[in-house]
């Protein structure tokens, strides 16, 4: 078994092993029984089409331990009905959700000790993956699939936590095409945005704000996030077939309705930058990461956003809201936890 020697105030986002992870294939058009494992490795075809044509969708969902001592899985519905969306737009076999949820369920629970502790401001991020395995040299979709589910406990994505950060826009680079695979989970998105990502590291920036792909005129998505923005008391966020549907900024988008905050989801051009008060991006890793400056380096413009160089405070309330869900400090109305029994 895995050591759980960990300083849990001061972990990073990286891969720590756990105990053990839950598999399940699908063959002869039906999905098999879940097992369990305790090798970190699989065993997969040199031809499957998961290597070769990019049949590979992921999720990404989170378990608290909660001020009361309860185990909250975080929108495991939604992650379910996401995962089964993706595997619709590659044409690969859906997870049904109800074998989702009795999977991440049982990948918590065997995986308990490395729950961090409440207050810790970590949690146990939980990996849903799925992957063609069949092994084929023309292009088509796989006969054979394996959904497997690892867990590992992480901290904050980000160094500085809940501060400000500075992103950029680069015109030279697309996340994806337009009608192309932005709208689901799958690897590939991620692979063509690392060269991107890398560049605006190296330049000082946290991540890229991409520009929609086809005119760029319009904002996409903010490195391996949603966008969004405050605005004259209105929260917004840009609508396009290319941008991933953020289970993080629906949530924010509901409290944010539920606070009396009127929520606009629709193009936002580019010039609009210059009109926000607040900025964020929003995802699972990082919850909302608060944007201090956004730097257009094809224009040589910097959009101050933050003046002082804190967090908004409509961005704290909406983040302070969604982590007291999460954590058991708030009231559940929209009943988007699942309680793990331990």
């Amino acid at each position: 078994m895995a050591n759980t020697n960990i300083d849990w105030n001061n972990i990073g986002f990286g891969y720590i092993p756990t105990d053990y992870n839950v598999r399940c294939y699908y063959r002869d058009g039906k999905w098999g029984e879940i097992e369990v494992s305790s090798s970190d490795s699989i065993n997969i075809h040199m031809a499957a089409t998961a290597l070769h044509y990019g049949q590979e969708i992921f999720e990404g969902l989170k378990a608290f331990r909660g001020k009361d001592g309860k185990v909250r899985v975080f929108r495991l519905e939604a992650n379910a009905a996401r995962i089964r969306q993706s595997a619709e737009g590659i044409k690969m076999a859906p997870v049904p959700e109800d074998l989702f949820r009795k999977m991440v369920i049982k990948a918590v629970q065997l995986n308990e000790r490395f729950i961090p502790p409440y207050g810790s401001g970590a949690s146990l991020y939980i990996r849903p993956l799925e992957i063609g395995l069949s092994a084929n040299i023309g292009v088509k979709p796989a006969q054979e699939y394996l959904f497997m589910i690892m867990v590992t406990p992480v901290g904050p994505y980000f160094k500085g936590g809940f501060s400000t950060t500075d992103v950029c826009i680069m015109r030279e680079f697309d996340r994806v095409a337009p009608k192309g695979t932005g709208r689901w989970k799958v690897g590939g998105n991620y692979a063509a945005s690392l060269a991107a990502g890398q560049k605006a590291n190296e330049l000082g920036y946290s991540a890229v704000l991409y520009l929609d792909p086809k005119e760029k005129q319009y904002i996409d998505e903010c490195g391996p996030a949603n966008f969004f923005g405050i605005k004259d008391g209105k929260y917004i966020t840009p609508a396009s077939d290319s941008i991933l549907p953020s289970v993080t900024n629906n949530s924010l988008m509901q409290i944010a309705r539920d606070l009396g905050i009127e929520v606009e989801c629709r193009p936002v051009h580019v010039d609009e930058i210059a009109t926000l008060d607040e900025a964020a991006e929003c995802g699972t890793a990082a919850v909302a990461s608060p944007i201090g400056n956004i730097v257009d380096l094809d224009l040589d413009k910097k959009y101050v956003i933050s003046k002082d160089g804190k967090p908004g405070p409509v961005t704290t309330k909406l983040y302070n809201a969604l982590r007291a869900i999460q954590l058991g400090e708030a009231e559940d109305k929209h009943g988007w936890n699942t309680i793990i029994e331990l």
